[in-house]
């Protein structure tokens, strides 16, 4: 395979960013340097769809660049999942890529150098701690692309991603101020779980309580960290 070859997937990223970039900031030698890593590196990976796993961060990337049009967080976003499952270290990409888009792929790298590995909550627990919002964005949309994609999966997987992303994720748009995508993810979840969506418009979704109402019972059944519990009050307190 040639690495360096467009593709699919790379053509739409970087057709994507150049017409986004209307004031020239982005350094597209990098982003097409990060593409063709991610290509070579994931090589031999696959996604359970059956599409090459690279596709996955190239197409987070895209979702991202309509949010953040920022090298390093555009760079991070297509190697987020290269040290965790390939044979590419933390040093490799500061050598390559810098300090900073090292460190928020190592925030987003669940195995730890000393073969412990963190659960999705403490990824978004350390963000929130670091007040690292670059690191939320990335965990959100390659959340978002996931829910997108849970046909190849077994229901009860399903059903634990589902929980993770209500009980977890959902509250991280909202700290944000997503709405849209706090909207979008909500819906995707009713979508899985074969669930009505219970708002007819935006408007209506916009003006309910009841998710952190749910999110307050839900809290109450559950070992929920005090981050996120602080994070679900302050979210209480905002309305």
């Amino acid at each position: 395979m040639d690495y360096l070859e467009p593709c699919q997937y790379s053509s739409r990223l970087i057709e994507k960013l150049e017409s986004l970039d209307t004031k020239k900031t982005l350094d597209f030698d990098l982003i097409n340097k990060a593409i063709y890593w991610a290509k070579k590196y994931h090589s031999d990976q696959k996604r359970k769809s059956g599409e090459p796993y690279y596709s996955h961060p190239l197409e987070v990337a895209y979702m991202i660049s309509e949010h953040k049009l920022k090298t390093d967080v555009i760079v991070a976003s297509i190697l987020h999942d290269i040290i965790e499952d390939t044979e590419v270290t933390a040093g490799m990409i500061i050598d390559n890529f810098g300090w900073r888009i090292a460190e928020i792929v190592d925030r987003l790298t669940r195995d730890r150098p000393d073969s412990s590995k963190l659960t999705v909550e403490e990824i978004l627990n350390n963000a929130y701690q670091e007040k690292d919002k670059e690191v939320l964005l990335i965990k959100l949309f390659d959340r978002l692309h996931n829910i997108q994609n849970l046909g190849a999966i077994s229901p009860e997987k399903v059903k634990k991603v589902i929980k993770e992303t209500l009980n977890f994720f959902i509250v991280t748009t909202m700290y944000m101020e997503y709405k849209t995508l706090e909207q979008t993810m909500y819906k995707l979840c009713c979508d899985n779980l074969s669930i009505d969506y219970p708002f007819d418009n935006e408007l209506e979704f916009s003006e309910s309580k009841s998710y952190l109402d749910f999110l307050e019972q839900s809290c109450s059944h559950q070992t929920v960290s005090q981050v996120f519990q602080n994070v679900i009050n302050q979210l209480k307190n905002r309305e």
